[in-house]
């Protein structure tokens, strides 16, 4: 009896955890439709300016109703540097890719930042990697180039928007495991959109496309997208702090069956068999990954 009400409260927590993680890939998946959709009325650095300015201003305020100090000595620090330039590129390029190419490829090209962020812990953090995490690491890339189609008539070069977009925001994962402990999440989640204010100012330089009277629909799909993506970013610390992490993580992979199925639905999309095989194996190689670092932990 004590230990089946033992099982009951571990259990109750990893499906609330879980919930609030699919909860999370789905608000972060709208978010991507809404942002797509105004692309289709405003220029991208228009979009990224006030898509930043919104989700800044946003965690500013919950920052300041927990009283938590937006300036501080961290925020400065050499390991936040180098987060801001990754979450720069990757949401330049990210957003750019939302905006001109389908959003189920680009959803499930994002689906491989987690097989990167290991790689890049073997590679700039000494991380133990065994044969098995590199096969199946070799394996996701090539799931990643099924994607791409990079040998087929239907490649296109901004495909390769979304690889160097999910490149970004895997340098900002891995940064971000070094970030100082001091800063919260609603402190990282306000330099994050602050650092989208700053790609659209960068890239208004350099495409000079003059800036536009926003519509109303455009204004409520921005809005939208800030409110999903504020609301995803407090479900997934919720679903991270709820439940435990090897059962509520690859819930994460919930966000390509969203982004698909908005793609279908929402933008009229279509999805062949390659691209199914490429999520698969994307999808398929992440989740073994996580398996094979969660088991080599429970023996150390």
């Amino acid at each position: 009896m004590t230990t089946q009400s033992s099982n009951n409260a571990l259990l109750q927590p990893n499906v609330a955890g879980s919930l609030w993680m699919i909860a999370a890939m789905g608000a972060f998946a709208l978010e991507d439709a809404f942002v797509k959709r105004a692309a289709l009325q405003l220029p991208v650095s228009e979009i990224l300016l006030l898509f930043g300015l919104g989700g800044a201003l946003a965690f500013w305020a919950l920052a300041a109703m927990n009283r938590e100090p937006i300036f501080s000595r961290d925020v400065t620090s050499r390991v936040m540097r180098i987060r801001f330039v990754f979450e720069l590129v990757g949401r330049l390029f990210y957003v750019l890719a939302l905006a001109l190419t389908p959003l189920s490829s680009t959803t499930a090209i994002l689906q491989a930042a987690p097989i990167f962020v290991v790689l890049g812990a073997a590679l700039f953090f000494g991380e133990t990697v065994g044969w098995r995490r590199w096969t199946a690491i070799f394996t996701g890339l090539f799931g990643v180039l099924i994607v791409l189609r990079p040998t087929g008539d239907s490649f296109s070069m901004l495909s390769l928007l979304a690889v160097i977009g999910m490149l970004g925001f895997s340098g900002r994962d891995l940064a971000s495991r070094a970030a100082p402990a001091s800063l919260s999440t609603n402190i990282l989640g306000f330099y994050g959109f602050v650092t989208i204010i700053v790609a659209g100012l960068v890239f208004g330089l350099w495409d000079r496309t003059p800036l536009i009277l926003p519509s109303a629909s455009a204004l409520t799909a921005l809005a939208a997208a800030v409110g999903c993506g504020v609301f995803a970013y407090g479900a997934l610390m919720k679903a991270m702090r709820t439940g435990e992490v090897a059962t509520v993580t690859p819930f994460r992979y919930s966000r390509l069956l969203f982004g698909v199925l908005l793609g279908v639905i929402w933008f009229e999309e279509s999805i062949d068999a390659q691209m199914l095989i490429g999520c698969g194996i994307i999808v398929g190689s992440g989740l073994f990954i996580l398996w094979r670092g969660n088991k080599a932990r429970s023996r150390n």
